[in-house]
């Protein structure tokens, strides 16, 4: 995690009381709701998940994007910023940063948490990258790396390739966007310009048409295709037919997922079939749009924190962020026969020093194993005593150092 240009450090994940949601039932609604900003669900190392948006667009008024320094509000809200371009100088080598009020999240597919659930990436302990393994032609299918507000799952970006046949081979799924660059049958908007929306924008946005002050910057340098979510087009609104290869007006193209990032399939965990959403990537590892869950939940999102004042019948199996003061823990000395153990909660990169006084004067305060350097930092310590010797014994700990911080730079 981190470095970030962002001076507010992540703060601890959660709700105000502690708790999130997620329907075990998913609805598929006819209607969908569009993603808003903020949590749209969470990875399952707790990590927020955010849609595809940085917040920002366009401002026809004052030519240029609306941004945090800018000054101009958050723009006219047709051309809107791609978070993975326009903030990607922030992620960390997980591929997620925290936004102004520091709540850590996740954009697009999410290196550090599929690597530590097994999927389909590398890591460098030297540079403290994460690579995607595209040199193996051997697959298995991405774990889940998370849920949506709507309870659908998230995958890596691995699946079946027939998804009704849980023993086809695993592949990579391919996303149902493409740029507006001519191919396919889309707009060229190196060319045109940015005058027009893509179909599953202008339903988005309710917009058939575009006055000439709803117009986006030309592609340039500045404004490179893939700037804006607008610069893609989805190949089903092209006439393309997700899941089989189909040929329109002589152009060929084959897509896994829908306009919501979404397919029916087979799963390891859904055995009979669900409703799943897929990260998206290319060929070369890269991140690609919608990159989790397109503009829409594909299924009601009902999820979300708690706004009861008191939650019954929950078990906290465990609680993320790290220590930050020294605690005993609940049974801070046990003894069995002469053997003593000491227990404690340690901060993380903490050392520590155990020692020992028959009479709790400062002056007779001795290291356990009579060496002055001993340092444990694993928040147990053992001593054996001979109680016919030593009738009473006082025990004291002390942290001797920290651990220096990773400053390796991203």
């Amino acid at each position: 995690m981190g470095p970030w240009n962002n001076p507010n450090l992540p703060k601890n994940q959660g709700t105000v009381n502690g708790v999130y949601r997620f329907p075990r039932t998913p609805a598929i609604p006819t209607s969908k709701t569009l993603t808003g900003m903020g949590s749209i669900g969470f990875l399952v190392d707790g990590v927020s998940i955010y849609n595809t948006a940085d917040g920002f667009s366009y401002s026809y008024a004052n030519s240029k994007d609306a941004s945090p320094n800018a000054g101009i509000g958050p723009g006219d809200g047709i051309w809107n910023r791609d978070a993975w371009p326009n903030e990607k100088v922030s992620f960390d080598n997980a591929q997620n940063h925290p936004q102004p009020s520091g709540q850590y999240h996740a954009h697009v597919t999410a290196f550090g948490a599929r690597y530590l659930l097994g999927d389909n990436v590398l890591y460098n302990e030297t540079t403290k990258e994460y690579l995607e393994n595209i040199s193996t032609t051997v697959f298995k299918h991405s774990p889940i790396i998370g849920w949506i507000n709507d309870g659908l799952p998230l995958y890596g970006p691995y699946g079946y390739s027939d998804p009704n046949d849980a023993s086809s081979p695993v592949r990579r799924m391919v996303s149902g966007y493409i740029f507006r660059d001519g191919t396919r049958g889309t707009a060229n908007l190196n060319s045109t310009g940015r005058k027009s929306l893509p179909l599953w924008a202008q339903q988005a946005q309710n917009k058939t048409t575009l006055t000439d002050s709803q117009w986006g910057p030309n592609v340039s340098t500045t404004y490179e295709l893939g700037h804006f979510s607008e610069d893609y087009d989805y190949l089903g609104d092209l006439g393309f037919t997700q899941g089989v290869s189909s040929t329109v007006n002589g152009y060929t193209a084959l897509f896994d997922l829908n306009k919501y990032n979404a397919r029916w399939c087979k799963t390891p965990e859904f055995p009979t079939g669900t409703w799943a959403y897929f990260t998206t990537i290319t060929s070369s590892g890269a991140p690609w749009y919608p990159y989790n869950v397109g503009r829409w939940y594909y299924g009601s999102p009902t999820g979300g924190a708690s706004t009861t004042t008191a939650e019954s019948n929950l078990v906290q199996y465990y609680k993320g962020s790290t220590s930050t003061a020294e605690t005993w823990s609940s049974a801070p000395v046990t003894v069995s026969g002469s053997t003593v153990t000491l227990s404690w909660n340690a901060v993380e990169g903490g050392t520590y020093q155990v020692s020992t006084s028959t009479d709790l004067s400062s002056s007779t305060w001795t290291p356990l194993s009579g060496n002055a350097n001993l340092t444990e930092n694993i928040g147990t310590k053992t001593d054996t005593v001979n109680t016919s010797t030593t009738p009473k014994k006082f025990y004291k700990l002390t942290r001797t150092g920290m651990a220096t911080y990773d400053n390796v730079g991203y």
